[in-house]
């Protein structure tokens, strides 16, 4: 992580100090500024691998100032908001955030958060045999292992998912998702027919699909449903008629059945 920038926008001075300490003890440059203009025109100059956004804030608020950044970055965004407004929270990961922290939080935690965050891989690792999907297929067309360290695409009912150059297609259009909702399609679509729970998916966006017992709270579980929601408007797909995610009541996620 040494020599990666991170952004922190946050109009209190005291709480935007705290979040820059907080993360500088990563390794990070810290870039900290008051409001969502000036922090999307650093986010477009220092190309961040993290940014941190207030919701709050005076001039365009944290949800613009979100959508903003992301038509611009794969940064990973965490939205900061007050505890009572747990709602805002929500809305901004339907603004492109990636996780939130609710106000006031300690310290601890948002290190916790951001590690976790930067722990994730650019795209999803290969899942297991068990879990890659009966319908992928290599970049090159064929069954079977990739062709030179190449992983394997992955299709089903007109999705095609492109792990090595992050392209995400449906019946031949390009769809923009932010790196959570790429994630949550892959580890999806690798794993057919078989259910993803909530906690899975929310442990595999905190980077900890391999931590023994990790805890999961409602508020990770609820960020797993807004951003399937986000997927299935992006992919034009029906929660009530799915021909791709299909919801298992009570449990998680599954793709649904091939098509002819």
């Amino acid at each position: 992580m040494e020599g990666d920038c991170v952004v922190v926008i946050e109009d209190d001075d005291r709480i935007r100090d705290l979040i820059g300490t907080v993360l500088a003890q990563l390794g990070l440059e810290v870039v900290a500024v008051s409001n969502g203009v000036d922090g999307v025109a650093e986010v477009e100059r220092r190309h961040p691998v993290l940014v941190t956004v207030d919701v709050n804030m005076p001039g365009i608020d944290g949800f613009e100032t979100a959508k903003r950044i992301r038509a611009i970055s794969s940064a990973y965004v965490i939205m900061l908001t007050a505890r009572d407004e747990e709602i805002d929270a929500l809305q901004g990961l339907g603004s492109g955030a990636d996780d939130y922290v609710l106000k006031p939080f300690r310290p601890r935690e948002l290190r916790a958060r951001a590690e976790a965050m930067l722990r994730r891989p650019r795209t999803v690792e290969q899942a297991t045999a068990s879990h890659v999907s009966p319908d992928a297929e290599t970049a090159g067309g064929g069954k079977g292992p990739g062709v030179s360290g190449r992983r394997a695409v992955l299709r089903h009912n007109g999705v095609v998912l492109d792990p090595d150059t992050h392209i995400v297609e449906r019946d031949g259009r390009e769809l923009d998702l932010t790196r959570s909702e790429f994630e949550l399609l892959q580890a999806l679509l690798q794993s057919g027919r078989s259910v993803r729970t909530k906690d899975e998916l929310a442990r595999l966006l905190r980077g900890e699909s391999y931590v023994a017992n990790p805890y999961v709270g409602d508020a990770d579980r609820r960020g797993v449903e807004v951003h399937i929601g986000n997927l299935r408007k992006k992919l034009r797909d029906s929660a009530a008629s799915p021909y791709l995610i299909e919801t298992v009541r009570g449990v998680g996620y599954r793709l649904a059945a091939p098509r002819e």
